[in-house]
This record gives structure tokens, C-alpha cells and sequence, in this order.
């Protein structure tokens, strides 16, 4: 069951974020806020938004390395490591949602238009340093760059991508909004959700980590540089 909720994670999250948070949505779009079913009753919604995810079959951990597999074995670093970001695994994600969806129907007055952060116990760090938790194994090899360079170099892949628009969907992993939230540190304290409808974490830290380092062990040896 977590399986089917892992890829819907992200998709239902944004929408609902977008619903209470977004000043760019359309007036219809947002007007489901107050609609009434068939019957008269009144439908109620609640925004779970998770800060960063992880876990298996997550792309950007997957472009992260194939990144360092193009640039045959080197990484390019930037970001102050004084940088940390709240990262959440997939499976805890749809845990929250679960026990939302249940607590919602029971208590629509207590959750209906609540917006809950989700949390688990993952280690706060940047992104380099948090993906190379699990990609260590492949020996990648650090280029530490200014962040001047790393902007340029971001204007850069949006103009290439720009140009290269008729031809190909040339769409690179570093631009500047990747850029601007990977220098942004963004991390959540809460309880809220344990309070709201009794929500703890289904995998602790120890159990995340080994269900993703699993699937980062089927990566392809590319980089020649991985451990036996």
C-alpha cells in the first residue's frame, strides 16, 4: 500500500499546498475550498507539506549521480556548509497521508483546513552532503566551486536550455531556483501532526537508511570507482 502512495506523494502535497498557499491559483481552481457535496454536506481538506523527500525510486537522488557518472567521477560543490534542509523519507510521507486520510473522515472540524509539515527523524544537512550518505560508495570525487561561478554556470544551462528548446527537452539539474534553494537552509521542529491524529514515524532514521542505500547499491558500476 506505501508503494502506491510513494508516487503521489509530491503530486497530492503541491496541489494542496497550492490550494492554501498559492496567490497565483485561479479563482476556480481554489473554490473547492468551500464547495458542498451532493447532499449538503461540506468537504474538507488538509495540506501536507514535506520539506524535502527521499527514498527509493527518487529521481533527483538518481540525476545527483548520474551527474557525477557524466562528469566521469567529479561532483561540483558550492553550497555553505553551513546549509541544512529537512529531508523526509517517501515511505513516512505516505504513512502521514494514510493516517491523515483516516483522521480527516473522523475528525473534519479538528483537521479541515490544517496544514501539517511532515517529519520524521532524518538528519538535517545540505543536499550534497545528505546524498552523499548514500552515494559514498561510488568514490566520487569533489570540485568545490564559488558560488559566483555556480550562478554563472546556472544563467548559462537556462540559456542552453533556452535555445535548445526546438530541437530537444535539454533540461539541466543546477538553474538558478536549484541553485537559490540548495544555498537556502529550510528545516521544521513540529508535532503538530502527533497531536492532530497521532502520527509517528512508520521507519526510523536506521531503516530509512538501509531501504535507500538497497536501491542506491542497484545503481550501474559506471564510475568505475565503486567498492566490491
Amino acid at each position: 500500500m506505501l508503494q502506491m502512495f510513494y508516487e503521489t506523494v509530491v503530486v497530492s502535497a503541491l496541489f494542496y499546498a497550492a490550494v492554501f498557499w498559492g496567490g497565483s491559483i485561479k479563482k476556480r481552481d481554489a473554490s473547492c475550498l468551500d464547495k458542498r457535496v451532493a447532499g449538503g454536506a461540506t468537504l474538507y481538506t488538509c495540506a501536507l507539506r514535506p520539506t524535502g523527500i527521499y527514498g527509493e525510486n527518487h529521481q533527483l537522488m538518481k540525476d545527483f549521480y548520474m551527474m557525477g557518472v557524466r562528469s566521469f567521477g567529479w561532483l561540483i560543490k558550492g553550497v555553505p556548509r553551513s546549509t541544512e534542509h529537512g529531508r523526509v523519507y517517501a515511505g513516512n510521507v505516505a504513512w502521514m497521508h494514510v493516517l491523515a486520510a483516516r483522521a480527516l473522515r473522523e475528525h473534519p472540524k479538528r483537521l479541515g483546513g490544517e496544514v501539517y509539515f511532515c517529519y520524521d527523524d532524518s538528519p538535517y544537512k545540505s543536499y550534497e552532503e545528505f546524498n552523499m550518505q548514500f552515494l559514498s560508495a561510488f568514490k566520487f570525487r569533489s570540485l568545490h566551486m564559488p558560488i559566483c561561478v555556480l550562478w554563472m554556470i546556472a544563467c548559462f544551462n537556462e540559456l542552453l536550455r533556452w535555445l535548445l528548446k526546438p530541437v530537444c527537452n535539454f533540461t539541466p539539474l543546477l538553474n538558478r531556483y536549484t541553485l537559490a534553494i540548495a544555498c537556502t537552509s529550510f528545516t521544521v521542529r513540529s508535532d503538530k501532526a502527533l497531536r492532530h491524529f497521532d502520527y509517528h514515524p512508520l521507519y526510523d532514521w536506521p531503516q530509512c537508511q538501509a531501504r535507500t542505500q538497497r536501491w542506491v547499491d542497484t545503481f550501474p558500476l559506471d564510475t568505475g570507482g565503486k567498492e566490491a
